[in-house]
């Protein structure tokens, strides 16, 4: 691999994950929107501006391929559920002064893949990677017992994204023809709620000031711009580099809550924060030495 695909590559992950780090600032801006309605029109002008983009990019065989093979998807069904809960929960979060919470949720999701790897495909851990979920555990035993409760938006965020992953890398389809399909799946259920909201005289897409509609169009425009700088990245990174760079989004998030958002940061969940960063070290450092031996 050559510098300058390197750089690119690095360029493409920073854009990517700068997007959604970001994220939180931008969604605050809709908070006097109810987080159905917020994910109902993410969805609708996801689905529109993905459809732009297979129309200019002549990409609509992969996209028809994937309906003559009803297995994918219903696979690409469940990822768009797990992922549609997930944004949904994320909208919450930012709605209600829980971006502190999210940011942690995010943290725990690779280890949240090494466990599903365990549990699910059946994967080997090696010692590296049982510490980091060691400190995983620790990490939820200091919440319950310090802070009286289970983290639940936490390990939803990373419960769902995780196995949204999971899912995803069953269905060999590509990211921008994934994301149309995975947003189509979610318009019966958006169309439902609008039909419901409509019969209390509630307009889900329309009826909003101009620069609140403005907003909702380019949350769909932001939801593909990072996926498609992502894969980008992917395509010219090794796993450790692409890895690294992971850890970014959570990390905007923390700063954007405590710093600009103001949220509370008791010294329990400060705790909780430093074993996933050790755990994170340890899973970081399993990685880097299963690409040195590949």
């Amino acid at each position: 691999m050559n510098r300058k695909t390197h750089l690119a590559g690095i360029g493409f992950g920073l854009l990517a994950y700068g997007i959604w780090g970001f994220f939180p600032l931008y969604f605050r801006q809709l908070s006097h929107i109810s987080p159905m309605d917020v994910l109902s029109n993410r969805a609708v002008w996801s689905c529109v501006f993905v459809g732009i983009l297979l129309t200019l990019r002549q990409r609509w065989g992969n996209v028809l391929a994937v309906f003559k093979t009803p297995r994918q998807f219903a696979m690409l069904a469940l990822a768009a559920l797990l992922v549609a809960s997930n944004w949904l929960m994320f909208l919450w979060a930012v709605s209600h002064q829980q971006v502190v919470a999210s940011s942690l949720g995010y943290f725990l999701t690779p280890l949240v893949n090494v466990l599903l790897g365990l549990l699910v495909l059946k994967e080997r851990l090696n010692k590296l990677e049982w510490i980091s979920v060691g400190f995983a555990l620790a990490a939820i035993i200091n919440e319950v017992t310090a802070l009286g409760s289970l983290p639940w938006v936490s390990l939803f965020l990373a419960a769902t994204f995780g196995t949204y992953g999971l899912v995803r890398k069953q269905v060999p389809v590509d990211a921008l023809s994934g994301l149309w399909l995975e947003t189509l799946a979610m318009l019966p259920i958006c169309g439902i709620y609008a039909i419901w909201q409509f019969q209390s005289g509630h307009l889900v897409f329309a009826a909003h000031e101009t620069s609140t509609a403005a907003l909702l169009v380019g949350a769909g425009i932001l939801t593909a711009l990072p996926l498609m700088a992502f894969a980008a990245a992917t395509q010219r990174l090794d796993l450790a580099t692409v890895g690294m760079l992971m850890y970014i989004n959570p990390t905007m998030q923390f700063i954007t809550a405590i710093w600009i958002f103001g949220e509370p940061l008791q010294t329990a969940r400060l705790v909780s924060f430093g074993l996933i960063w050790i755990g994170l070290f340890f899973f970081s450092w399993s990685m880097w030495q299963k690409l040195r031996r590949r």
